[in-house]
């Protein structure tokens, strides 16, 4: 027999699967009907008037059924048995959907607006941090006698392109020079080993190749350095309006919400906290230390390879959310993306 701490769950669990599928609150007829708790109506009602005065529950309005609280929801996830597995086609559709972008923008955009398809939430993507990225392959392209192109190509995907232009002109053999003395200096490191790297080259290198080798340095330590890179890829904030009920059918709060995705800050930060691939972060509702996005939830992650991440990757919807298939779609997104982009 299940102790009453396990009855009591069941019930939660059956008032929160009713109210996500249904949005309407919950009474314990339709818990005895719909449900096979195995007790009958008068204990099922005691346990969600106990359930009420625990605080994971509540009554919206006087003679009608029940409603999760932030507190009922966290109590569900955290009590979550198993995930909503996805199927093979499933996954085999994610993988060849992301594998089908053309370069990093287009496989990040793909993955946001694929999740937010899946979950019916707003999707959010943090761009590859540089400071975990390492320089994969450096190309030196000669656009004229005085001016060269650089290209930087990370291991996470992000191309970087950058105009050098030379206070003399070179030839094609000392182009190949340089290429040959910028990729030994810098291929397979990270960033910041990477910008101390070229710094030491200028200095090193001998005078022909002097001028461009310190032209060079400069525009990359730009590039490896000093660059901002903390940006949000979103799909699905159409989603919100089509969830307006879930906000009191307050414009207000909806708004805060759309503002703070605009702003991005306070989502970056969220994602920013939850970056080991593998490991999935909800919070819910008043977990959420900016007051602008309170109404809602996050179900957020970290994509990348077994040992990087690249940064985070999450929904934020409604705290009324399908909690395991959230959880499951975010999961395998994070999970190809990251294959993706490690394989390029």
């Amino acid at each position: 027999m299940p102790s009453t701490e396990d009855r009591r769950f069941a019930v939660l669990q059956a008032i929160v699967s009713d109210y996500v599928s249904t949005h309407e609150p919950v009474g314990s007829k339709a818990l005895v009907d719909r449900h096979h708790l195995g007790v009958s109506s008068a204990t099922v009602r005691n346990d969600m008037a106990v359930l009420e005065a625990e605080g994971y529950i509540r009554q919206p309005h006087t003679s009608s059924g029940r409603v999760p609280t932030d507190k009922g929801y966290r109590q569900f996830v955290d009590r979550l048995a198993e995930i909503k597995p996805l199927s093979s086609g499933e996954r085999r559709a994610i993988m060849e959907f992301l594998e089908g972008g053309v370069d990093l923008d287009d496989v990040l955009r793909r993955a946001v607006r694929l999740l937010a398809q899946l979950t019916r939430q707003v999707a959010v993507l943090q761009y590859p941090t540089l400071t975990s990225s390492k320089v994969r392959h450096i190309e030196v392209v000669p656009l004229n006698p005085a001016r060269l192109l650089l290209v930087v190509i990370m291991d996470t995907g992000r191309v970087d392109q950058r105009i050098v232009e030379l206070g003399d002109v070179i030839n094609d053999e000392q182009v190949s020079r340089l290429r040959s003395l910028l990729g030994a200096a810098l291929e397979g490191k990270h960033l910041s080993a990477a910008s101390v790297a070229v710094v030491e080259l200028a200095n090193q290198v001998q005078h022909e190749l002097r001028d461009p080798v310190v032209r060079s340095a400069t525009v990359l330590v730009e590039t490896l350095v000093e660059r901002s890179e903390d940006r949000l890829v979103l799909g699905g904030t159409s989603n919100l309006t089509a969830n307006a009920a879930d906000f009191g059918g307050s414009p207000d709060a909806m708004l805060q919400v759309l503002e703070a995705l605009e702003e991005q800050v306070v989502v970056l930060k969220l994602l920013a906290a939850a970056q080991k691939p593998g490991m999935v972060t909800v919070r819910i509702g008043e977990e959420l230390e900016d007051e602008q996005i309170r109404a809602t939830s996050v179900v957020s992650t970290g994509y990348g390879t077994a040992g990087l991440s690249f940064g985070g990757v999450g929904v934020l919807g409604p705290t009324r959310m399908d909690y395991p298939w959230a959880i499951a779609a975010v999961s395998a997104v994070a999970r190809y993306v990251g294959e993706v982009l490690s394989a390029r």
